[in-house]
């Protein structure tokens, strides 16, 4: 069993998540209740909502946790070929926030494999968009001849970025934009982007399990930190990649 919350309970403690053996690995508590200050109070603990249509708020901290490192991202010959080519392009741009009910729309829509529907629902759409009002949700988007054609969004508190969901509507659109959100996070020193869920694609590209204990240390030491005070791109961040 698993707690029910009301408004102002908190949340137990993360190693009290439903263990590998379980049905559902990581399952820490279930709500009525979604909003931004819910979603502030969980991410700074490493929790995080999933939860598909008719079901309550479902929260969750996953152990191990997939992140990737900045550091740690791997730039393949054929990636490093297309972000040169769409660097140089002057109808290829990276925005940041240009486009954010667009990117979270896209990212419902796009099926993925082994999900039957989407767990970016009404409620999850509504309250990020709330968030992202108030700053600390944002999008990073790669548009193609001045449309949008791939993009992420995820939340930024301190020094820590947790990705939520991407797309792309173009051969390589996401990887490019990825790769964009990572010269931003070196620039800023971020070094840490939370990828929730482990995947092949993910860790293709640097992405690798972590402890929870491991996470949520690290989470301590960076939510505090002021954040990226410049939510813009500029196209010199990617020599933090193309350059080395």
């Amino acid at each position: 069993m698993i707690p029910w919350l009301e408004t102002g309970t908190p949340f137990p403690p993360t190693d009290a998540a439903l263990g590998p053996d379980s049905d559902a690995p990581g399952l820490l508590a279930a709500s009525q209740e979604l909003n931004v200050a819910r979603l502030q109070e969980a991410y700074r603990a490493g929790i995080f909502p999933w939860f598909s249509p008719g079901q309550p708020v479902l929260w969750w901290s996953t152990n191990p946790r997939m992140v990737l490192p900045t550091q740690e991202f791997k730039l393949s010959r054929s990636l490093r070929k297309t972000l040169q080519k769409f660097r140089v392009s002057p109808a290829c741009e990276i925005r940041i926030d240009h486009d954010f009910d667009g990117v979270i729309k896209a990212c419902a829509q796009t099926s993925r494999e082994g999900q039957n529907g989407t767990w970016i629902v009404r409620d999850i759409q509504q309250a990020y968009r709330q968030w992202h009002e108030l700053g600390a949700v944002h999008s990073f988007e790669t548009w193609v001849d001045d449309r949008l054609v791939g993009g992420l969004y995820g939340v930024n508190l301190g020094r820590m970025f947790f990705g939520e969901s991407m797309f792309a509507w173009q051969t390589d659109a996401s990887k490019i934009v990825l790769a964009a959100l990572v010269c931003f996070c070196r620039e800023y020193d971020i070094d840490v982007i939370d990828c929730q869920q482990e995947t092949r694609h993910l860790a293709s590209l640097g992405a690798r399990p972590w402890p929870r204990e491991q996470f949520e240390t690290h989470l301590r030491g960076t939510v505090d930190l002021d954040p990226p005070r410049n939510w813009s791109y500029d196209p010199a961040f990617w020599c933090h990649l193309l350059d080395e």
